[in-house]
């Protein structure tokens, strides 16, 4: 994708609606300032299992030069779960998590019906609420996390990940959110992962003032001094006015989408249903 459409999404984003994300969603919700005690207590006394990432489950096909086929219209689903492991804070007012995240991809059009690639993705590390003034303004998360593909020989995919998220609430209506990782390449088949996966992400979402309607854009930098990201569009409509479950629609241009074929380009669109954390979403 070229730098002039990157350009052109971060102009024209701001102009759509979006679905609420992390702490964006609690101060939405309520209206009003949330101080430190208000949200060391929803961490306190909140489930210690739950949502990480969002859930979904898409269905689409290639777009753009590449002709649709039976082989490249997929459904794409992942599924994203956190445990809290302490009761309360740690130093530096942390907590640690258990994460887990699933990605998969499922050739329903070809014979057999084959899930083509299904990546894994555990992670541990240390959430810590962010505070300026006694107000919420989001969460910082330090963690080791590892991707595979649990495959062997050739098709065998694996790497390590030293990961630091932030995620950072402008407004009740617009957050930002980016991730840096120290790469540990274990994986003897994708040695150059980075030109492909990327070193960093930084991203954006906006909401709707009723929280109904949504966007957010992450763009994924690919190793090099280029201007050479992968770009992931979303929008999301809130089906019922108190759930967390949305139409979703999901544009994804670049590489990397899943492990098996991270040296391939994709530019798919694919739409279906996403379920929403109610506290923090990551990415």
């Amino acid at each position: 994708m070229s730098r002039h459409i990157i350009y052109l999404i971060m102009l024209v984003l701001p102009c759509l609606c979006v679905a609420p994300r992390a702490g964006a969603q609690i101060v939405a919700d309520t209206q009003q300032k949330i101080n430190s005690d208000s949200v060391r207590r929803a961490f306190d006394n909140g489930p210690y299992f739950g949502l990480y990432k969002d859930n979904y489950f898409i269905f689409g096909t290639a777009v753009g030069n590449e002709r649709p086929s039976r082989t490249n219209t997929n459904i794409k689903f992942q599924v994203s779960i956190a445990q809290r492991l302490t009761r309360s804070t740690l130093p530096w007012n942390t907590y640690l998590f258990l994460f887990y995240s699933q990605k998969c991809f499922w050739n329903v059009l070809e014979k057999s019906m084959p899930m083509t690639d299904l990546n894994f993705n555990p992670g541990i590390g240390l959430a810590k609420p962010l505070f300026v003034k006694d107000r919420f303004l989001g969460k910082l998360t330090l963690m080791l996390e590892h991707e595979s593909n649990g495959r062997d020989g050739a098709a065998s995919r694996s790497w390590n990940k030293v990961s630091l998220a932030a995620s950072v609430i402008i407004d009740p209506q617009i957050t930002v959110h980016g991730k840096a990782w120290i790469p540990i390449i274990d994986g003897q088949n994708n040695r150059d992962i980075l030109d492909y996966c990327g070193i960093y992400q930084i991203g954006t979402s906006f909401s709707s003032a009723n929280q109904r309607f949504g966007a957010s854009v992450i763009l994924v930098k690919r190793r090099g001094w280029k201007l050479n990201y992968n770009v992931i569009v979303e929008l999301n409509f809130r089906l019922f006015k108190k759930e967390n479950q949305y139409f979703f629609i999901q544009y994804y241009n670049g590489y990397g989408e899943g492990l098996l074929a991270y040296k391939e380009f994709h530019s798919q669109l694919r739409a279906g249903i996403v379920i929403k954390p109610k506290l923090f979403s990551d990415y």
